[in-house]
């Protein structure tokens, strides 16, 4: 291979493993310039708020679908532990969504939530039976390919 064609793939695989940065993440602006090298990281100034950062990183995201499923699951009144095991997200990491959200929990005095989850055919089954369905309010959610079924039933005196 000739020299330029390794400069070339060196160049491609550069901008592929560092994301390009378009905006200075304190305040967006798009007027930033290069101001040195740390730990082998290009460093950038913005020149509108004097912010000195490195590029992205590209760490791991979680889906906006598992954001919402959890503040769904915490309204209807599962814990953050329960959640977890539902959703495989860090119960911590549920109750910093919650926070960052501002989401509170209605008060629940004479009912409580119970969950089952089921696949297709199960859920059919379940609602097949009619028994089943009276008395309680009922949701069904999505869950990959299960479904999870809330029920509230109110307490008996």
């Amino acid at each position: 291979m000739s020299l330029f064609v390794l400069l070339l793939i060196y160049y491609i695989y550069a901008k592929f493993i560092y994301m390009e940065i378009l905006a200075c993440p304190k305040c967006q602006s798009s007027t930033i310039i290069k101001s040195g090298v740390i730990n082998n990281k290009q460093r950038y100034l913005c020149k509108k708020c004097n912010y000195f950062f490195t590029v992205n990183k590209i760490g791991k995201k979680i889906d906006n679908y598992y954001v919402t499923k959890a503040l769904q699951l915490y309204l209807e009144g599962l814990s953050y532990r329960e959640i977890e095991r539902i959703l495989g997200v860090s119960h911590v990491t549920v109750s910093n969504w919650i926070r960052a959200f501002n989401v509170k929990k209605p008060s629940q005095a004479d009912y409580h939530p119970t969950y089952k989850i089921f696949n297709h055919i199960e859920l059919v089954d379940y609602l097949s039976n009619k028994e089943l369905l009276s008395g309680a309010g009922m949701i069904i959610t999505e869950l990959g390919d299960k479904f999870m079924l809330i029920k509230w039933e109110r307490f008996k005196e």
